[in-house]
């Protein structure tokens, strides 16, 4: 882990603990989530690539926590209220996309990835959204709730909300270039998992494992290790530069959120 054991001291300096960081494999138990080649599902792939995520990052002195550990069904305000037990410095989570019909199976692969906003960057984040806000029962009508609408207005004033897009961004173009991948870029869409979590929150869609060559490289070791990696490497990236900035609150922080 060359990459990471250079970010290291960036991480973790002398007397100063390492980043608390959750990471939520999308789905789990009856919710399988998207069906993949063969017998493949969402939730095996989400779990597995945060499995090996979670390796690399403690390995660089992170602290992380998965909402879930083995198959299990669990509800998505679990997953929120679970991660802000934690009091996390960040949260990831991690999906596989799928399309409904074969002609669109076939021809649609790549990577988003996804911070929380009010209204989607297009139809297609909507869609995203709307099929992983499908196993939360209210998830829908939450969205007109008035407490939810206040914090969805509110977001684009949070230090949260910022420093969500500067992860999304820090993480994506790593994934891009280390996967190959084509590149559906970084998105906003309202997910109901991002709402509530108390910190940093961005949502990965690793690949369509619906597509037959994507969804076949989703299930092999090696491409979710090069995937755990992007990711690893992003997130550090991140947290350098957060601290770098909080560490010189003198010095004025640009105000773009792309890298």
């Amino acid at each position: 882990l060359p990459v990471l054991a250079c970010l290291l001291p960036a991480l973790a300096g002398a007397g100063e603990r390492g980043a608390r960081i959750v990471i939520d494999p999308g789905h789990g138990g009856a919710k399988e989530g998207a069906k993949g080649p063969g017998e493949l599902w969402e939730k095996e792939v989400a779990l597995q690539i945060a499995q090996r995520l979670r390796e690399k990052l403690e390995a660089a002195g992170s602290e992380v926590f998965l909402t879930r550990e083995r198959d299990t069904l669990m509800a998505l305000s679990e997953r929120v209220e679970f991660s802000n037990i934690q009091r996390p410095d960040l949260f990831l989570s991690i999906h596989a996309n799928s399309m409904p019909t074969k002609r669109l199976r076939e021809r649609t692969e790549g990577i988003e990835t996804y911070f929380l906003s009010a209204n989607a960057s297009g139809e297609a984040a909507r869609a995203v959204a709307d099929r992983e806000n499908a196993e939360a029962p209210t998830a829908r009508a939450a969205r007109g709730h008035s407490t939810l609408a206040f914090i969805l207005d509110d977001l684009a004033r949070t230090e949260a909300h910022t420093d969500a897009s500067r992860l999304a961004y820090a993480i994506h173009p790593r994934l891009i270039s280390r996967s190959g991948a084509a590149d559906r870029g970084v998105q906003q869409a309202p997910f109901f998992v991002l709402t509530g979590v108390e910190a940093p929150a961005v949502l990965i869609e690793v690949g369509f494992i619906s597509h037959p060559q994507e969804g076949a490289r989703l299930g092999k070791a090696a491409y979710q290790e090069t995937l755990a990696e992007a990711i690893a490497d992003g997130v550090l990236a991140f947290l350098r530069e957060t601290r770098k900035r909080d560490s010189s609150p003198s010095q004025p922080v640009a105000g773009s959120t792309a890298p």
